[in-house]
C-alpha cells in the first residue's frame, strides 16, 4: 500500500518480503549468460523502486542495491578471475555498503607484488563484462604497497581505502593494504582531521556557505550526505569506529543526537534515491524540474496557503540545518579529541557562567542553562563584545542545544531576556554572525516564534533563491556590510548614508520583521507591521521608534515597485512617492532596506541599472522634501534646469550653440524629462557628430554607474521597437528599460537600457560593435519587420504556467494609458509585445521591464497615433484579446 503521509521517519521492512528468495535466483544464475544476468540486475533495480514507493526502510534499501551486485561481482570473479594472487575490494560509498538506483561502484583489485601481468588479461575480461552488463563501474588495480604510496600524497584516495571491504580473494592482501595506510604509517589522525576539515570547509564555499538555495545539492551542500560521511570518516580514522552509532559508545554522541543524525542521513538518502529514480543517472542536485515530483513520491500534499512542494523543500531545509548544527558539535568534539587532547590550558573567566578556553566560550558547568536560562542568549551577547572568541566549545553547544526548549512565554515575557536580544541587535559589529548562530541552533527560532514559522520556508518560483529565514538574515548582512567602512567601495552613497544613521538597530528590526508574515495568508506586509509593533512595544522601543519601524515593514516593497513600475521621470509621480514618505528619516531608511531586500532576494537582481534607478528616485525625492510637500517639484521647472545643465556640458565640449538648440527645437519637451543631462549632452554630441539623418545611428556606451546604454536615432518606421528588441533577444541580451521619443520631423531618439543574459553590462568593445552593427543592419533594412527569436527558453522556466494578464490604467501624470503585462518570461517577448502594438496601431512612449523570476512583469505607457490616451473600452479590450492571444501561443 503506498504511504500518503510524508516519510519523515524510518518505517518497518514492507516491501521487500521476498528479497532472500530473488537473492538466491541470483547467486544462481549462469554467469555466462549475460543477457539473464542484466535481466536480473533490471529486475532488482524495479524491485527496490516498487518497494521504495511502497514505503521500505531507506536504510535496508540502500543495503539491498549493494547485495544484487555483491551477488554478480562475486559470481563473475570466480569464474572469470579465480585467482589467489589478487582480491576484489569495493570502496567508497558501495564499501560502506550504500549504493542507491544510479550510483557508480567503485572497485579496487589489489594483487600480489610482481604478478599484475599474471592477473592482468583476467582482470580486462572481468571489467569489460560487467561494463556489458550496463553497470557503471570505476576501478583500480594496485599493490597493497602502492596503495601506501598513492593514499600519503592524496586525502581522497585515502579516504576510499578506509572506506573498503572484500568481496572475493585473498584477505591477506586487503588485511595488508589496511595496515600500510593505517593511521601509524600515512595520514595520522591529526592530519585526516585538519585535511577533512579543510576539505568540507572548501566544499561549503563552493555553494556560498549555505544550502538555502533554490536548487541544493542533497550531497555536496552544507548540511548534506557529504558532511555526514566527513563525521564519519573522522571517527573512523580516530576511534576505528565503522557506523555512526559506534560514536555513542564513545560518548562522542548522544542516544538522542545520533536518532537525529540517522533520521536526518534517512531522509536525505529517500531525496536522493526518488532523484535517481526520477532521472536515470547520477544525480544530486534538487532541480527545480524534480521538486514537485519528488514532494509527491513523498507524500506531501498541498496544505493552506503552502504547496506540496513547498512543505516537501520545508523539511528538506529544516533538515539540513539541524544536520549542520550537529556537524558543528562533532567536529569541534573531534577536535579538542585529536587535537587538543594533552592541552592543559587553562580556562579564562568570563563571568560566573562562562570562561573561554582554545579562542571559544563555554559553559562553567553543564547546568547554567538550567539554572539561568536568559544565558540562552547572553552567550551570543558575549561573543559580540569579545571579537577574540571565535565560536562555542563543543561541549556548551550540546548544553545549548539541549536546554533550548527552556525557551517558553516566562522566557519570552523576561525583561532580562528581552534587553538582552535588544543588545545584541545594537552591537557595532557581530550582530550578522550572532543572529546566524541564532538561527543555526535552534534559539532565533524559539525566542521569535513567528520567525521559526518562516525556518526552511520557501516559494515555488524563480524569483526568491533563498528560503525566507536565510533571506532575512542576508537582508541584515547587507546592511551590516553599508554600515562597515571596509565595504564602502560595493555602495559607496548607501554606504555613506547607513554610517550617518542614528540608532541603526531601528533598520536592523525592520529587516528581521519585513518578511516574517510570509505564507501565514493576506498581505504579509501588514500581518508583519503588525508583529513589528508587537516586538517593539515588548522590548522597549519608543512609540516614534515602534511608528518608523512598523511603517518600513508595511511600505518595504514601495520604492522598488515606484522605480519598476512607475515613471519616475514624471514630476507628479515623485511629488506623490515624497508625500507618502513624508520625511527625509523615512526616505533614508527605506532606501537602506530596498537596496539591502533586493540583494539578498535573487543576486541577478541587482546591477547598476536597478541602483540608478533607485537612486535617481532617492535624490529627486530628497529635493521634493526639502522644498517641502507644499510647493511641489514644477515640470517646466525640471525641463529647464535640465536643458541649462546639458547646454553646460555641451558648451564646454566645444559643440556650437546653434548647432544643438536647432536640434533640440524638434525635441519633445519630454524627452528632457526622461533623460539625465549627461545622457542628453551625450546624444546631441552623437547626433550632431554622425550627420547622416538618412541612416539609422546606433550607439552602445557602457556608464559605470548605470549599466550599458543604446541610442538609437533613425527616421521612425512600423516595427522598430518589435525589431530592435528581437535583435537584441536573439544575441542573447536582456532589456532593461526603454524610453522612447518621437521628434517633430518624424525622427525617433530611443534609449534602451540593455545588459547581457547573466544581467552583467557589455563591457567588451568587439561585443558592441557586433550588436551595433547587427542593428543598423535591421533598422536600415524596411523588409524586415520582424525578428525570429530562436533563442530557446531557460530549463526552469518551462516547469510553469503562467497565464497572460493585462491591466489598463489611466495615467495621473500624463495623456497616456498605462498597460500592465504579466506573462511568462522568454526570449524575443518584447519583439512579441511590439509587433502587436503596430498590428493594433499603438504607439510606445515608455517600457518599464521587469523580471520576476519565471514571470516578465512589464508596463507600458502607450497612446493612440495621435499621441492621445486611449479611453475607448472597445479598443483597450481588442487590444487585450490580440495580446492575449499571441503571447499564449507564442508561450506553448
Amino acid at each position: 500500500m503506498v504511504t500518503s503521509q510524508p516519510f519523515e521517519e524510518e518505517l518497518e521492512s514492507v516491501g521487500l518480503t521476498d528479497w532472500d528468495a530473488f537473492l538466491d535466483r541470483v547467486w544462481a544464475l549462469d554467469i555466462g549468460d549475460a543477457k539473464s544476468v542484466r535481466a536480473a540486475l533490471d529486475e532488482g533495480q524495479q524491485y527496490i523502486a516498487d518497494a521504495f514507493r511502497h514505503g521500505e526502510s531507506i536504510t535496508r534499501l540502500v543495503r539491498a542495491r549493494c547485495e544484487v551486485v555483491d551477488a554478480v561481482l562475486v559470481h563473475a570473479w570466480r569464474e572469470l578471475v579465480a585467482t589467489d594472487s589478487a582480491c576484489l575490494v569495493a570502496v567508497g560509498g558501495y564499501g560502506r555498503n550504500e549504493l542507491l538506483p544510479q550510483s557508480d561502484i567503485d572497485l579496487l583489485v589489489l594483487y600480489q607484488h610482481n604478478q599484475l601481468d599474471t592477473v592482468g588479461p583476467a582482470l580486462e575480461g572481468f571489467f569489460t563484462y560487467l561494463w556489458d552488463l550496463g553497470l557503471e563501474i570505476g576501478h583500480s588495480v594496485r599493490s597493497p604497497a602502492e596503495c601506501a604510496e598513492l593514499a600519503a600524497d592524496d586525502i581522497t584516495i585515502m579516504t576510499n581505502l578506509m572506506e573498503s571491504r572484500v568481496l572475493v580473494g585473498d584477505p591477506a592482501l586487503f588485511a595488508r593494504m589496511r595496515a600500510t595506510t593505517s593511521a601509524e604509517h600515512v595520514w595520522s589522525s591529526a592530519d585526516f582531521f585538519n585535511a577533512k576539515v579543510k576539505e568540507q570547509a572548501a566544499r561549503h564555499e563552493r555553494y556560498d556557505e549555505t544550502a538555502y538555495k533554490l536548487e541544493p545539492n542533497v550531497k555536496e551542500s552544507p548540511g548534506g550526505l557529504r558532511d555526514i560521511q566527513t563525521i564519519a570518516w573522522v571517527a573512523k580514522r580516530q576511534f576505528a569506529a565503522h557506523t555512526l552509532d559506534g560514536l555513542v559508545d564513545y560518548g562522542f554522541l548522544s542516544r538522542r543526537e545520533f536518532s537525529e543524525l540517522h533520521r536526518g542521513q534517512a531522509f536525505l538518502w529517500r531525496v536522493r534515491f526518488a532523484l535517481h529514480m526520477l532521472t536515470g543517472r547520477n544525480e544530486n542536485r534538487l532541480l527545480f524540474d524534480h521538486q514537485i515530483q519528488i514532494a509527491q513520491l513523498l507524500g506531501y500534499h498541498d496544505a493552506e496557503n503552502t504547496l506540496a512542494v513547498e512543505r516537501f523543500m520545508q523539511r528538506y531545509y529544516r533538515n539540513i540545518k539541524a544536520l549542520s548544527a550537529l556537524n558543528d558539535v562533532l567536529l569541534q568534539l573531534f577536535s579538542e579529541a585529536i587535537l587538543h587532547a594533552t592541552d592543559d590550558e587553562r580556562p579564562r573567566p568570563i563571568n560566573d557562567r562562562f570562561q573561554a578556553r582554545h579562542g571559544f566560550i563555554e559553559a562553567t558547568h553543564d547546568k547554567v542553562f538550567v539554572e539561568t536560562p536568559g544565558a540562552l542568549l547572553e552567550i551570543f551577547y558575549l561573543m559580540e563584545t569579545r571579537p577574540g572568541l571565535s565560536g562555542i566549545r563543543a561541549r556548551t553547544l550540546r548544553l545549548l542545544r539541549r536546554d533550548r526548549r527552556l525557551i517558553d512565554d516566562n522566557f519570552r515575557n523576561s525583561i532580562h531576556c528581552r534587553r538582552l536580544f535588544t543588545e545584541i541587535l545594537r552591537q557595532r559589529s557581530g550582530v550578522t554572525r550572532a543572529l546566524r548562530r541564532m538561527n543555526r541552533y535552534g534559539i532565533l527560532g524559539r525566542y521569535l516564534p513567528k520567525f521559526g514559522q518562516i525556518i526552511g520556508r520557501m516559494q515555488y518560483d524563480l524569483f526568491h533563491t533563498l528560503t525566507v529565514d536565510e533571506h532575512t538574515l542576508f537582508v541584515i548582512r547587507n546592511m551590516r556590510r553599508l554600515a562597515i567602512p571596509r565595504f564602502n567601495d560595493e555602495l559607496p552613497f548607501a554606504s555613506e548614508l547607513m554610517q550617518g544613521l542614528n540608532k541603526p538597530q531601528i533598520l536592523y528590526i525592520a529587516g528581521l520583521m519585513h518578511d516574517i508574515a510570509k505564507g501565514r495568508g493576506g498581505d504579509h506586509s501588514e500581518l508583519g507591521a503588525e508583529d513589528a509593533r508587537e516586538f517593539c512595544q515588548a522590548h522597549g522601543i519608543s512609540s516614534d521608534d515602534t511608528e518608523l519601524v512598523c511603517w518600513l515593514v508595511r511600505r518595504h516593497l514601495l520604492m522598488s515597485m515606484t522605480a519598476q513600475r512607475r515613471d519616475i521621470n514624471d514630476v507628479q509621480v515623485v511629488n506623490e512617492f515624497a508625500r507618502e514618505v513624508g520625511s527625509r528619516e523615512r526616505l533614508d531608511r527605506l532606501f537602506l532596506l530596498t537596496i539591502c531586500d533586493i540583494r539578498a532576494t535573487n543576486p541577478d537582481l541587482w546591477n547598476s541599472w536597478k541602483e540608478s534607478l533607485l537612486t535617481d528616485l532617492y535624490n529627486n525625492t530628497r529635493r521634493a522634501l526639502e522644498r517641502g510637500l507644499d510647493d511641489p517639484l514644477d515640470r517646466d521647472e525640471l525641463i529647464a534646469e535640465t536643458r541649462s545643465a546639458a547646454a553646460a556640458m555641451l558648451t564646454r565640449a566645444g559643440v556650437n550653440t546653434p548647432h544643438f538648440k536647432n536640434l533640440w527645437a524638434r525635441f519633445d519637451p519630454e524627452y528632457f524629462l526622461r533623460h539625465s543631462p549627461d545622457e542628453i549632452a551625450r546624444q546631441t554630441k552623437a547626433i550632431i557628430t554622425h550627420g547622416d539623418d538618412k541612416n539609422p545611428l546606433v550607439s552602445i556606451t557602457d556608464i559605470p554607474e548605470q549599466g550599458t546604454t543604446l541610442f538609437v536615432y533613425t527616421q521612425d518606421r512600423d516595427y522598430l521597437f518589435g525589431v530592435t528588441t528581437g535583435v537584441l533577444a536573439q544575441l542573447g541580451l536582456s532589456v532593461l528599460d526603454a524610453r522612447i521619443n518621437t521628434t517633430s520631423d518624424d525622427y525617433t531618439l530611443d534609449t534602451y537600457v540593455i545588459a547581457e543574459g547573466d544581467g552583467h553590462p557589455i563591457r567588451d568593445a568587439y561585443r558592441r560593435s557586433e550588436v551595433e552593427s547587427a542593428l543598423v543592419a535591421a533598422i536600415a533594412d524596411p523588409a524586415v519587420e520582424s525578428i525570429d527569436v530562436t533563442r530557446r527558453q531557460g530549463r526552469r522556466n518551462q516547469y510553469f504556467n503562467v497565464p497572460t494578464q493585462i491591466y489598463f490604467t489611466q495615467a495621473t501624470e500624463r495623456d497616456c494609458t498605462v498597460m500592465e503585462i504579466m506573462t511568462a518570461d522568454r526570449p524575443g517577448l518584447l519583439s512579441i509585445i511590439g509587433d502587436v502594438f503596430h498590428r493594433c496601431g499603438i504607439l510606445l512612449e515608455t517600457a518599464k521591464i521587469a523580471t520576476i523570476g519565471e514571470r516578465a512583469e512589464d508596463v507600458f505607457f502607450i497612446t493612440d497615433r495621435q499621441q492621445m490616451a486611449i479611453r475607448d473600452d472597445d479598443v483597450l479590450r481588442e487590444l487585450r484579446d490580440v495580446m492575449t492571444a499571441e503571447l499564449d501561443q507564442s508561450d506553448s
